[in-house]
């Protein structure tokens, strides 16, 4: 007799970029462009890891994820420029 083991939350390799978590959360972050240096600060501590610094000719800014992004408000939390600011889901105001 044969006994299989589930090993807890092993998954193939890969498995994770179907798993869009984006509308877990209540709020968004939205970034000010005219702000943003791009110090990838936000970059460095989101959880998720989908917050990517962009350079756009001579600008650089965050860009979010929003198909990955949970709402957790790190990203906001830690810019020393305070060029993110979360903001509630339109589907959560009355």
């Amino acid at each position: 007799m044969k006994i299989k083991l589930n090993l807890g939350a092993i998954s193939e390799p890969l498995q994770s970029e179907k798993l869009k978590t984006g509308d877990w959360g209540t709020h968004y972050p939205v970034v000010d462009k005219e702000k943003c240096n791009g110090c990838k600060t936000c970059e460095q501590y989101c959880p998720d890891l989908c917050i990517e610094v962009k350079e756009v000719g001579e600008e650089k800014y965050a860009v979010v994820d929003y198909n990955y992004c949970k709402g957790c408000g790190i990203c906001a939390s830690v810019c020393p420029f305070e060029a993110i600011k979360m903001e509630l889901k339109d589907i959560f105001k009355v």
